[in-house]
């Protein structure tokens, strides 16, 4: 990133999202990117050609679901959230927090 704002003039935003397993609070989420029922399929549909999701999850925990099943849930999941706090109600959502630069 350095780098880039160094050759630009201009640091580029860095998007992070949670996978599957677990979802920001709805407090900590900037970005809410809705989703229609046609957007899940697509996601699904890249789910299934990613080499590293053909297989069961290297560590699973205790929940029986395939990874898409659980990504699918969450994005409905955060739907759910959002319209019980009085936003607008969608099918799903993507939800992203912008990084703020410290390491991970």
């Amino acid at each position: 990133l350095n780098e880039i704002e160094r050759d630009t003039g201009s640091r580029p935003e860095v998007l992070l999202y949670r996978g599957a397993w677990q979802e920001y609070e709805a407090h900590e989420i900037e970005i809410a990117v809705p989703l229609s029922p046609n957007d899940l399929l697509k996601k699904r549909q890249a789910i299934f050609m990613h080499e590293s999701q053909k297989d069961e999850a290297l560590f699973p925990g205790s929940d029986p679901r395939e990874f898409w099943q659980r990504a699918e849930d969450r994005n409905k999941g955060t739907a759910d959230r959002f319209n019980q706090i009085g936003l607008p109600e969608f099918f799903a959502i993507e939800a992203f927090v912008r990084w703020n630069g410290v390491p991970i």
